[in-house]
């Protein structure tokens, strides 16, 4: 992480070392998201599977569920996943003032600071839904999403495998929950077969940067397919 942070690069140009290095960019990259989570169930078992293949994801998590599950946060952080802002208590923000949705993402923000000493950088409204007054109160980039697994709706692993296997392409970002055990089954399938097509598993902040997109807060992303 160290050697990661441009503070380090900049030090070390001070002594006339140049330490920085352009980051080989795969040929497919694909974004995983689970949201509402975590839950200890099915939150550990896609962290061991993302351990297993070393690839990221990113957790859209609520402020709510934060220090109930702080053991699944922290070692999500320390894989290198991120962690992303999906509201206090899943709210949907549409229905709500502009102060009570910036209520809502900076108390979960706080919240994941606290825990992990790291802001997010990426929020995903609950549903999907926006509109002016949140993109005004959100103070972060809005990632949507291309596939949608609707894996809460069907509880069934294998179509779960399908939506994602017959139509993933390089720059999508997946949906997922990370509350159903028919999720992390259907995990224990597709990240292994997403490496072995040869797609790079990154989160959202890798993502953009491999794809070279400079995220503004306020704007929705539902791809990164350039």
């Amino acid at each position: 992480s160290i050697l990661q942070d441009p503070a380090f690069d900049e030090k070390m140009s001070e002594y006339g070392i140049d330490t920085h290095v352009e980051k080989a960019v795969p040929e497919k990259i694909v974004a995983l998201t689970f949201d509402d989570g975590p839950y200890a169930d099915v939150t550990m078992r896609i962290l061991d599977v993302l351990e297993r293949y070393d690839a990221h994801a990113t957790f859209f998590v609520t402020g709510d569920r934060v220090n109930r599950y702080r053991d699944c946060i922290i070692r999500a952080t320390n894989m290198h996943c991120e962690i992303g802002d999906h509201t206090w208590n899943h709210t949907t923000l549409t229905r709500i003032s502009g102060d009570a949705v910036h209520k809502q993402i900076w108390d979960t923000a706080d919240a994941i600071y606290n825990l992990t000493g790291i802001y997010p950088k990426v929020m995903r409204p609950v549903g999907g839904s926006y509109n002016a007054t949140v993109s005004a109160n959100v103070d972060m980039p809005m990632i949507l999403w291309s596939i949608d697994t609707n894996d809460w709706k069907y509880r069934d692993s294998q179509h779960v495998i399908n939506e994602v296997l017959n139509y993933v392409r390089d720059g999508d970002i997946i949906l997922c929950h990370d509350l159903y055990e028919t999720t992390a089954t259907a995990m224990e399938t597709v990240i292994p077969a997403l490496i072995e097509r040869g797609y790079t598993l990154v989160t959202i902040s890798e993502l953009a940067e491999y794809k070279k997109v400079q995220m503004q807060n306020g704007k929705a992303y539902a791809s990164m397919r350039g």
